[in-house]
């Protein structure tokens, strides 16, 4: 479904924002991407959907395939007609409209008024909260319901592939279980493959198949999700880890995240 292979992003020409970046989203898999603040995540997502020249970024190297196809030289438009679609961080709805108009705005131009109410009913169904408020306007919606109305927002486009950016993001843990939940659900129902960037690696790793941890812009560490879980790099630095640290042993203790070397 998804190819990159060994991608390198710049912006303003100077700054080299991820490198030699390759990974493979399969037909109706979720993959994780996993990884600290700054370490590449939101980049290549944005390289991915189209999103990278209204921040001055720019692909230097590598290419990006979507079906087979290269789409490095497609506006994100185009890339969202193919079957591409992206749920920023943040969630970016529209604020001053209802969640109903939220839902509307996202669908095809020309698209028959049979096909619209089809899919917004769908939305509707994997999130009933969303239609017991179709007449709020979203900005008055919980970070819940938005989050869950940026998800539907993107399912109106009818995507064979959907990324989603932190969607845990300043949610309860009870919530980040419930929309994880229905995005498992969306995947096994629909046949939608998903991308899925998070910091809460465990949350993420119980809901995706394989993961790829990126650190300073590059791929470190990839995987089955059980197999990553079990790495014991992966449940120190981003899983917890059992709390109990033996500084006597310091040397070897930093040794362990020696992919930063």
């Amino acid at each position: 479904m998804l190819t990159l292979s060994n991608v390198e992003v710049v912006y303003d020409k100077v700054f080299l924002a991820i490198r030699g970046v390759s990974l493979e989203v399969g037909e109706g898999e979720m993959v994780a991407l996993l990884g600290a603040n700054g370490a590449g995540k939101s980049t290549t997502l944005k390289t991915i959907s189209g999103l990278l020249t209204p921040e001055r970024g720019e692909v230097t190297r590598g290419n990006v395939q979507f079906r087979g196809e290269d789409i490095v030289s497609l506006g994100a438009p185009e890339r969202v007609r193919r079957g591409l679609v992206h749920v920023m961080e943040g969630r970016r709805i529209f604020e001053h409209l209802t969640p109903d108009d939220n839902l509307l705005a996202a669908y095809r131009s020309g698209g028959s008024r049979q096909r619209l109410q089809e899919l917004r009913e769908r939305v509707y169904e994997y999130f009933p909260r969303l239609k017991e408020r179709y007449k709020t306007k979203a900005g008055y919606l919980s970070g819940g319901e938005q989050q869950m109305l940026a998800i539907g927002r993107a399912l109106m486009t009818e995507p064979k592939l959907i990324m989603l950016d932190e969607p845990s993001l300043g949610l309860s843990p009870l919530l980040v279980q419930e929309i994880f939940g229905i995005i498992r659900e969306i995947n096994q129902r629909e046949k939608v493959s998903v991308l899925l960037v998070e910091q809460n690696a465990a949350a993420a790793l119980e809901v995706v198949n394989h993961a790829y941890l990126i650190e300073n812009g590059h791929i470190v560490m990839s995987g089955s999700a059980e197999v990553l879980k079990q790495n014991p790099d992966v449940q120190e630095f981003y899983l917890g880890g059992s709390g109990k640290v033996d500084y006597h042993n310091v040397k070897h203790y930093r040794r362990r995240k020696r992919w930063l070397a």
